[in-house]
């Protein structure tokens, strides 16, 4: 689009200081957020926690086991 905007010159000027992230349509990173905190919820926070520092202490576990269990392929 942008040298349906520009002179080409302008274009390739313009696009050489952008740095492009891929963004997958339907998997932005909001998404990806909302899934995480609902498998939290689900998986970690189905009982009554009475204290911060045990709500604090069951996510880093959560968390832990997480990040050490293999993802499937995608």
């Amino acid at each position: 689009s942008l040298y349906e905007a520009f002179p080409p010159a302008e274009a390739a000027r313009i696009a050489r200081k952008l740095e492009i992230h891929y963004t997958p349509k339907h998997g932005s990173w909001l998404n990806m957020a909302e899934s995480e905190l609902s498998i939290l919820a689900r998986q970690c926070l189905q009982r009554r926690i009475p204290a911060r520092d045990e709500l604090a202490t069951a996510v880093q576990a959560w968390l832990a086991d997480g990040n050490h269990a293999p993802t499937p392929p995608p």
